[in-house]
């Protein structure tokens, strides 16, 4: 089934957002690979495992390619915030490209009829098409050069993609920590040094460090504050580690994010050079 575009906009969307909430949580961490006969008959498992040998291979190369629109949403991030608008343009037909890439991974990595697979497909495809309603909305926020509407664009699509691509088991690494706060039990506050997002909140460009949820003292940039009337801000965290182009996406309350002190070293979008 082919995915076909949504809008963005706020109540746009016919499926709804509020309806694909507890879906999507549901399947954020759903152990996909695990096989559909577990508990049933060793023959029906055997069968099982024959299917995803040939659901690998009809999957080929696509989860290499959707992956590879992490190095262009770095890259879209680098020129957006430095307001490059004589390079930004080609960014929506570029992402563009991608849909039927996102179609044939839907369509191939979860073919099957339970209700883990059909569900699966819902909602991946409800994802990529938030993601590319994010893009028709970035194309209009830069024939305007409305940077403020450009980020809010941009941070949706950045927000959507991640859902994508933990819905759809391409996340390339393995974090074994689910709650970092607790790594930070017994140890003063001050161990973070921070600005106090009450009294001076990070705005869109800041380099900010988690001070509280599940990922406190972990470190990225803030790269939208949402506008649905939550004040939720936005969070491209820094890379697990090098050898992963992911850079996971964290939507969480204000006072969550603080603004890193000191010298610091530039986010890793702006250390991307142009080709």
């Amino acid at each position: 089934m082919k995915i076909e575009e949504l809008s963005s906009e706020p109540n746009s969307n016919v499926l709804g957002r509020k309806t694909f909430v507890g879906l999507v949580s549901s399947m954020l961490f759903l152990p996909v690979t695990a096989s559909a006969a577990e508990g049933k008959s060793q023959s029906k498992k055997n069968n099982s495992d024959e299917n995803n040998v040939k659901k690998g291979r009809s999957i080929g190369g696509l989860p290499k390619r959707i992956r590879s629109i992490c190095v262009i949403m770095d890259e879209l991030q680098r020129d957006l915030m430095e307001e490059r608008w004589d390079l930004l343009d080609a960014y929506p037909i570029q992402l563009r490209s991608f849909v039927p890439i996102f179609t044939s991974y839907t369509d191939s990595a979860f073919p099957g009829e339970d209700p883990i697979e059909q569900n699966l497909r819902v909602a991946l495809r409800y994802e990529a098409n938030r993601f590319f309603g994010g893009i028709k909305q970035l194309k209009k926020t830069l024939k305007r050069k409305d940077l403020d509407d450009a980020y809010t664009a941009y941070s949706n699509m950045a927000i959507h993609f991640d859902r994508f691509l933990r819905v759809g088991s391409l996340y390339d690494y393995y974090d074994p920590i689910e709650d970092y706060s607790k790594l930070y039990e017994g140890i003063p506050s001050s161990a973070l040094v921070y600005k106090s997002p009450k009294r001076d909140p990070p705005g869109v460009r800041d380099l900010v460090v988690m001070v509280q949820g599940p990922d406190k003292g972990r470190i990225g940039i803030l790269i939208g504050i949402l506008n649905d009337g939550s004040n939720d801000v936005v969070v491209k965290l820094d890379k697990y580690s090098q050898s992963s182009g992911i850079r996971p996406i964290k939507v969480v309350p204000k006072l969550w994010a603080g603004k890193r002190l000191g010298e610091q070293e530039p986010d890793a979008a702006f250390l991307i050079p142009r080709s």
